[in-house]
């Protein structure tokens, strides 16, 4: 039984992402994009797809998958927003969008992250990467392994940036499906939803941030995400935007203008949100139930959603079909961590499934040394004697 329960718990924490398909449009929504997409956040409904998952270069989108992880770390308190970082030679060498750091210049990982979510500094990017993982290149091997284990088939980095490399490809599919995971972090939507910032303010080397996503200052509810431009790649957009309750994401791929990709961008967020919306269940870190932990400090953990649930309808559709369950380990042995994947939920709608979501541990569990141990099964003996 418990082989059954640990096998349990491998199975969820790989959980594909799960995207119900709406009623298309019968209208073409991407006319000049080589591929797009449109979903919503909360479900990974797909409300329009073109191309989706053919493989094309990203640009500075991959700067999405970056972001993301900063963000993991960000969240896991292995790395914090007011730490300094110091630039090597390397990461100051990077051409193309920067912030124009010099070696050695040290820097706050929040100034950072602003330098990579609204100027997509490449120097920046690969600052951050290397303070994580040591190096670019290790920093691209867990970009490459959170790729594979957010089940995204038809995405392989060669680098932090998006800069050209000859097998460095993504879908629209998977940069939607990396932009619904890196907007668990409500964090990230500061930095990508800001328009202009300033670098270095009380120096005779400030720097002007203006975001390269135009979109965030012209489009109502627009707070993301990344925008990209390569001479191979044209121009592209993962753009993200929050009407009501309801947050969609829209990508496009390959467009031949910033014109054209931002009206593209515009046309999906319009029909997105004069057809749709949500009705939310459940918000990110509710708690659902609490679970034992075995050998633990705390006797058991809370377990949490992992991100906001919500069911996607149409304007006028009512719910009353819709159905949540969800299904846990046994019993969680210590230690603990925050995040640990403890189980799953699942939402049907008319019988079908239309979510599963991961369910997390809420805090950290240690685990609890012998003397610990020895006076709680004491305590447990004597209730019962």
């Amino acid at each position: 039984m418990k082989r059954f329960f640990y096998a349990l718990a491998i199975v969820l924490l790989f959980l594909p992402i799960v995207s119900a398909h709406a009623e298309q449009p019968k209208v073409e929504l991407a006319t000049e994009a080589r591929s797009a997409i449109l979903i919503e956040r909360d479900t990974g409904a797909i409300l329009y797809e073109k191309n989706a998952h053919e493989p094309l270069p990203p640009a500075s989108m991959t700067k999405i998958m970056t972001m993301l992880l900063i963000m993991e770390a960000i969240d896991q308190g292995k790395l914090k927003l007011d730490e300094r970082v110091r630039a090597s030679e390397y990461a100051a060498s990077m051409g193309g969008s920067q912030i124009f750091l010099e070696p050695g210049e040290e820097m706050t990982v929040d100034d950072l992250l602003k330098g990579v979510a609204i100027g997509s500094g490449n120097d920046a990017a690969v600052a951050l990467a290397e303070r994580i993982a040591g190096s670019e290149e290790a920093f691209v091997h867990m970009m490459n392994e959170k790729a594979r284990k957010l089940g995204l088939k038809h995405t392989t980095f060669e680098n932090t940036t998006g800069l050209p490399a000859k097998n460095h490809y993504s879908t629209a599919y998977d940069m939607a499906m990396m932009a619904k995971e890196l907007l668990k972090y409500d964090l990230i939507t500061k930095y990508t939803g800001t328009y202009e910032d300033y670098l270095r303010e009380n120096t005779d080397k400030k720097f002007w941030l203006v975001n390269t996503n135009r979109l965030v200052k012209f489009y109502p509810g627009v707070d993301g995400l990344k925008t990209g431009y390569t001479s191979e790649a044209k121009y592209c957009l993962t753009a993200t935007a929050k009407k009501g309750n309801m947050r969609v994401i829209a990508v496009v791929f390959g467009a031949p203008t910033p014109k054209a990709r931002n009206a593209q961008i515009t046309k999906m967020l319009d029909y997105a949100f004069s057809h749709y919306e949500t009705k939310p269940l459940y918000k990110k870190g509710e708690t659902i139930t609490m679970l034992p932990v075995s050998k633990g400090k705390k006797k058991s953990v809370a377990v949490v959603t992992s991100e906001p649930i919500s069911v996607l309808l149409k304007k006028g559709e009512k719910s009353e079909a819709v159905k949540t369950t969800w299904k846990l380990n046994k019993k969680a042995k210590a230690p603990v961590k925050k995040g640990d994947v403890l189980g799953t939920l699942v939402v049907k709608k008319d019988g079908a499934v239309i979510v599963k979501s991961p369910l997390v541990a809420k805090e950290q569990v240690e685990e609890a040394n012998m003397w610990e141990l020895f006076k709680r099964m004491f305590s447990s003996f004597s209730r019962t004697s």
